[in-house]
């Protein structure tokens, strides 16, 4: 048993004396060295990479306001077009042009002469499919899917 500390005690000190050579140290300080400038690329890369995705983003961003801009701009020129002056005096104070005679309409009569819209028809035909009963509506959807009509 003593034989084996004193073999492994040697052998521990051969060790630590390589560890002691010159070139051991030299090639440690150089592995630590190349270890370091590889972490620091590694962190400049992924610094440049967050740095690229936020120029992206902003540019898109300036790209969005340009464009909500440009359209502000036309907006204001067609505010200063003769045709929407005339749409807006029409609209708002009633003129007319010259040689143009306005009709005041009653509300009542001019909504007695329009036809439905298939939104105001939607809920009359919701509560005549709620009147049906199953075996009703199944049978309505299937003559609908075999001749290709759709409820939309």
């Amino acid at each position: 048993m003593l034989a084996k500390i004193k073999q492994y005690q040697t052998l521990a000190s051969k060790e630590f004396a390589r560890l002691k050579d010159l070139r051991t140290v030299g090639m440690l300080v150089f592995v630590a060295i190349v270890l370091l400038v590889s972490w620091s690329g590694v962190k400049a890369i992924n610094t440049n990479y967050a740095l690229q995705k936020q120029i992206s983003r902003l540019q898109q961003q300036t790209a969005v306001q340009q464009l909500a801009n440009d359209n502000l701009k036309l907006q204001n020129d067609y505010y200063n077009t003769p045709q929407y002056l005339e749409l807006s005096a029409r609209q708002d104070f009633g003129l007319a042009a010259p040689g143009e005679t306005e009709w005041i309409v009653p509300q009542s009569v001019a909504l007695a002469h329009t036809v439905a819209l298939a939104q105001d028809a939607a809920p009359a035909a919701a509560a005549k499919v709620a009147k049906q009963s199953a075996i009703e509506r199944h049978f309505h959807a299937w003559m609908d899917f075999f001749s290709h009509r759709s409820k939309h």
